[in-house]
This record gives C-alpha cells, sequence and structure tokens, in this order.
C-alpha cells in the first residue's frame, strides 16, 4: 500500500475501462496503409512498437469507432501483464496513428474526477506495477481483468492538484520524447549515408572504380561471420536477478528496444554471456532484427546477440545489419515465433566494403554516434528525475506548489 496524504480510491470508480475487440487474424493484413491494430505484442514500457503491428481494413475503420485509439488514451496489456523489462503499457501519442484496440488490451480513461495525464503518472509508476503482479493469475498465459484492474486503490488528490503534478512530470516526457524525435533522425541521416556508399554503391571514389559482376573492385562477397564476432545470449535463473544493482546490468532483448541504448532495471550476478561496451545487440528472437548497443558491460539473456566488428567498424557494422533486416523483415524461423540461430547469422551473404572505405565512413558518423550518446544519457538523466518525483508526489510527501516555488 502506498502511503499517501490524499484519499485512496479505487481506479474503476473513477475510470473507463474497456478491453480491445476482438478482431480476427484471418483478416488482418500487412499494409502499412491501413490502421494498425494494438496487440499486447506492441505494448511495451511506456510506449507503443508500431513496428510489430499488423493491420486492419482502412475501408472497415468506420464500423469500429469505439475501439479508435485517441491521443492521452493509456493502454495496458492484459495477457502477461508484467515481463522482466517491466510493466507492458503505453499511451497514444500526438504523431502516433490512428489504430485500433484488440483483445486482450485495455484502454483506460479518466472520468471528471481523474485526469487523463494523471493517470498516466499512476500507471507509469513502480506502486501501480507492485500492485499489478500479485493479482496476475494464469499458468500458461499469465493475466488479469477489467475488474481487478478496476479495484486497484489509487491516490486521488483533487483534481487541481492532479492537474499540476500532471504538468510537472509530463515536462519530463515531452523532453524525452523530443530527444528521441532527435535520435531517431539523426540515426536516420547517418543510414541515409550509409545507403549512399554501401547499397546504391555511390562512395567516395566510385567513379574511379570498376564494378565486377555488381562488386566494386577490391571488396569482396563474404559471409557475416567473417567479418564479426558473435555471442549468444541465454537466460540465467531467476535466483540470480534482482533490482537493486547488486552483478551486472541485465538486458533480456526485444523490449527495451525503444532506445538506442537500453535502459537499466535488472541485475544479474550469473555472469556467464557478457557484452561489452560498444557491442551491437541485436535480437533473435520475437522479432528478429532489432539494435541496441551496449553502453556499459552487460549480460545478455537469450533473446539478444551481441556482434563485435573483427576490425572494429562498429558503426558501418551497425548499419549495414539495419539495412539488412530491413530487407529481411520476415528473417528467422520457428514453430512459436520468429528466431533466427548464430549459424544462420553468420552465413548471411555481405558484400564486404574495402577497410579504407569503411573507415571514412565510421569517420564520417563519429560526430553523430556522439550525439547519440549524449542525447540517451540526457534522457537517462531525464527518467531518473521524473522516477524520483512521481512517488513523493503521488503521495503528498512532496507538494506540488513546494516544487513548483522551488529550484528543485
Amino acid at each position: 500500500m502506498l502511503l499517501s496524504t490524499y484519499k485512496i480510491e479505487k481506479l474503476g470508480d473513477h475510470a473507463d475501462i474497456q478491453a480491445g475487440n476482438a478482431f480476427k487474424s484471418k483478416f488482418f493484413t500487412n499494409d502499412s496503409s491501413d490502421i494498425p491494430l494494438v496487440k499486447g505484442e506492441n505494448v511495451q514500457q511506456g510506449f507503443i512498437d508500431w513496428d510489430a503491428s499488423k493491420f486492419w481494413p482502412r475501408h472497415e475503420l468506420d464500423t469500429y469507432q469505439d475501439f479508435i485509439l485517441n491521443t492521452g488514451d493509456v493502454v495496458l496489456a492484459m495477457d502477461r501483464p508484467w515481463v522482466t523489462a517491466g510493466l507492458k503499457w503505453a499511451y497514444i501519442k500526438k504523431r502516433d496513428p490512428n489504430a485500433l484496440l484488440v483483445q486482450r488490451v485495455c484502454r483506460i480513461k479518466g472520468k471528471n474526477t481523474l485526469d487523463q495525464t494523471y493517470l498516466r503518472c499512476i500507471v507509469s509508476s513502480k506502486y501501480f506495477s507492485a500492485c499489478i503482479q500479485p493479482i496476475v493469475t494464469g499458468v500458461n498465459v499469465p493475466h488479469i481483468s477489467g475488474k481487478q484492474i478496476g479495484g486497484l486503490l489509487i491516490p486521488l488528490p483533487p483534481i487541481t492538484i492532479q492537474k499540476k503534478i500532471a504538468d510537472i512530470l509530463s515536462a519530463y516526457d515531452e523532453l524525452i520524447d523530443n530527444n528521441n524525435q532527435r535520435i531517431s533522425l539523426l540515426e536516420q541521416m547517418a543510414e541515409e549515408i550509409y545507403k549512399e556508399w554501401f547499397v546504391r554503391l555511390r562512395f567516395p571514389g566510385h567513379k574511379q572504380t570498376r564494378i565486377v559482376d555488381g562488386v566494386p573492385e577490391g571488396w569482396e562477397q563474404e559471409r557475416l561471420g567473417q567479418i564479426v564476432s558473435i555471442k549468444m545470449g541465454q537466460s540465467p535463473k531467476s535466483e540470480f536477478y534482482n533490482n537493486i544493482g547488486n552483478g551486472l546490468p541485465f538486458h533480456q532483448g526485444v523490449k527495451d528496444f525503444g532506445n538506442r541504448f537500453p535502459m537499466h532495471k535488472t541485475y544479474c550476478t550469473d555472469d556467464k554471456r557478457i557484452a561489452e561496451r560498444g557491442d551491437i545487440l541485436l535480437s533473435v528472437r520475437a522479432p528478429v532484427g532489432r539494435l541496441n548497443i551496449a553502453d556499459r558491460k552487460l549480460i545478455i539473456g537469450r533473446g539478444l546477440g551481441a556482434i563485435r566488428h573483427n576490425d572494429n567498424f562498429q558503426s558501418y557494422c551497425y548499419y549495414l545489419l539495419r539495412c539488412i533486416f530491413q530487407i529481411e523483415d520476415s528473417f528467422g524461423n520457428g514453430a512459436v515465433f520468429n528466431a533466427v540461430s548464430k549459424k544462420e547469422l553468420a552465413n548471411i551473404k555481405i558484400i564486404i566494403p574495402a577497410k579504407e572505405t569503411m573507415n571514412r565512413f565510421d569517420y564520417l558518423v563519429e560526430p553523430f554516434d556522439r550525439e547519440l550518446e549524449l542525447l540517451s544519457q540526457k534522457n537517462k538523466i531525464l527518467k531518473q528525475t521524473r522516477d524520483f518525483l512521481l512517488p513523493r508526489l503521488m503521495s503528498g510527501k512532496l507538494s506540488v506548489e513546494q516544487l513548483l516555488s522551488s529550484d528543485f
């Protein structure tokens, strides 16, 4: 129970909780011009993974008006709501596309007594996650019901205080979101340079270079395993995990792939599968092909492979992998979900540029890499500050008047 100076109320008394529609999978499409569906697999820790979306025919949108998601809506996965990376929740941002809510994901909307942004702050809190975990039921597919969600107790200050708390915390969210947009733009710019040089073959000196069988002279046709080392992860037993900082950070995979650098919430004392700072972290299961970069020494779970270029051309290697898995969007296989083995990764056919060209590329994008790391570090500090303020504001231990009038 959260100790709070504010009254404690049931969430369901102050919010509408609506489950999604049972859209039939046989009518799903892969056409990105259709309407994306928000399923459990899309809902991550505070954001929607739109790249994992299936779609619904756009001409049927009017039929499902009740399930259209709107800006500010909070969504929560009802199947497997809690995973190693944290609670599977998100909210719809202004720039997000129109989308439809699928069954086993619920939308939570505050009534007149519950500010929507304050609601979002509550759902994002460790307190809310701690309330969810003990009520999850089911062995094969752990789940929660709308009734259980509605029964959760939340601190409910007067609506004016809710709005002030929301204004303070959402300012941090906006700064983080702006930095994420800059990160995305910088990566797109660096990727475009990569494609210009290594896909369209308009690299420096290309006009003076002979092309033999589609390959520039001095370049070689090889396989990925001949130029990189690949280390596959393996998930330790549960007793080795903790969230108090013992051991090394543990990175499981896809759940953290909303950031260039992974967020470290879980730690592990079983240090058998270690990625070094600068290693490229590739998701090898469900879905295949998401990328992070290790910002420090960390332990990788079985959903990941750690990749390092043998001659340390890491920037070139990062964008090579991005392009490989953009083209091979269905790469990998598996009875339950897509997966790729170390052998399959090593056998991917590639064209290896001359070392001088790779070196020039890495030198050119180095300023991008520095700025990307700086923005990621800023986001980490902003998130830490926000997470520090959140429980204190919710409990009333830190009054909004005191915070707004101070230089905190």
